[in-house]
């Protein structure tokens, strides 16, 4: 009788729970493509890094990593659910929720613009109690009720009402997600757009230009954070500058630069990354450039001392008096709420820095965006 009403409970609330779907490393790796790359989200104090953005900011290489993953998942929904047809990905995206974030009950396709979602997919991407307090994912109806999200398990279901769910509040921490929606129609297929703007960025790239893997920021809306979405400017703070300052890192730009001028423009020109009261001596080409290469060294390289005894000590020098004020300059448009960034992100300062690993990692960093991913790109192929 149990085992009766078990399948009938299943058939009602069809959902599929798995451990350590994903690997430690694979986690890592998500996170680290999100935290350097994420905009401002859908709900408040929500951040975002969807495929199609990576593409727009000219990081498309760093969409490599997400296949393997996307197409395990896509085989275990088709399989768990008897998919007759091959689905589609309709949405691939990175979702952190951060202090004050949370939803309601829904059903994922409750409007009319998501009829086409037939089945969700939630990738944990760290570990509630450990990373983050709150943020409880709930099931409406059906067994499991209640899931505490940890690294590594995946959550699927049908995105209609027979699985409506909600998830607490996050009051601490940064709740991080890989979020998937499949569908059966095949003219939702999320990779057909891609190509087509993959395409169209390969057209305005000149024959004559080298392949650059050097990120160009999207509109800096995009990375305004604001309590509750505000759109007063003088609340809130940069998404990029709020990292690299949770970070231990401040941001300078040559006095040669015009303040006077339209400040947006400031954040896309070179810059200098200084720690403390030093000044990191390489110039990034633009300001999302030095939060891909400081996050890169924070996930692989801080704690790598094998490798800084391979490399010659980075080059600083004391910050001046007068850097200092160009440093607080910017700080005081882009940066207006520090308070406010420490609460949202976790700071890294348990982690050691030393200018010789931050040197290796600028070379990394260039290794891991280019031949490296091209070889995990062609080993996928084989596989």
């Amino acid at each position: 009788m149990e085992e009766m009403e078990m399948e009938e409970m299943e058939m009602e609330h069809p959902r599929l729970i798995l451990h350590n779907f994903l690997t430690e490393d694979e986690c890592k790796e998500l996170e680290f493509i999100h935290k350097s790359c994420s905009t401002i989200g859908y709900r408040p104090n929500v951040f975002s890094t969807t495929l199609s953005h990576l593409l727009a900011t000219n990081s498309s290489h760093l969409i490599i990593p997400f296949l393997p993953i996307r197409d395990r998942l896509k085989e275990k929904v088709e399989e768990f659910f008897g998919c007759e047809y091959e689905l589609v990905t309709e949405f691939t995206g990175l979702i952190s929720w951060s202090r004050g974030a949370s939803i309601g009950w829904h059903s994922d396709d409750n409007r009319p613009y998501l009829k086409q979602r037939d089945f969700t997919a939630v990738c944990y991407l760290n570990s509630y109690g450990k990373d983050f307090e709150g943020g409880l994912f709930h099931f409406q109806d059906g067994e499991p009720k209640t899931i505490a999200p940890m690294a590594g398990d995946v959550v699927i279901y049908t995105a209609d009402s027979r699985n409506t769910h909600s998830v607490d509040e996050v009051v601490d921490g940064e709740r991080l997600t890989l979020t998937l929606w499949f569908s059966r129609d095949s003219s939702h297929d999320e990779d057909a757009k891609l190509i087509l703007l993959l395409e169209e960025n390969l057209m305005h790239k000149s024959n004559n230009v080298p392949w650059s893997f050097l990120p160009l920021p999207a509109s800096d809306n995009m990375y305004w954070f604001s309590p509750n979405q505000a759109s007063n400017q003088d609340l809130g703070f940069d998404i990029r500058l709020g990292r690299l300052h949770a970070l231990g890192f401040d941001v300078y730009y040559s006095p040669d630069l015009n303040f006077t001028t339209d400040l947006s423009e400031l954040l896309m020109e070179p810059m200098q990354l200084a720690r403390r009261d030093q000044l990191l001596d390489h110039k990034f080409v633009n300001l999302l450039h030095s939060l891909q290469v400081v996050q890169y060294y924070f996930w692989k390289l801080c704690k790598s001392q094998a490798l800084a005894n391979k490399v010659q000590c980075g080059k600083v020098v004391r910050l001046s008096q007068s850097q200092s004020e160009k440093i607080a300059q910017v700080y005081s448009v882009f940066l207006k709420d520090t308070k406010l960034v420490e609460t949202v992100f976790h700071s890294a300062g348990q982690c050691y820095f030393e200018p010789a690993m931050f040197s290796a990692a600028i070379t990394a960093w260039e290794d891991y965006s280019f031949p490296c991913m091209l070889q995990r790109s062609s080993q996928n192929q084989r596989t």
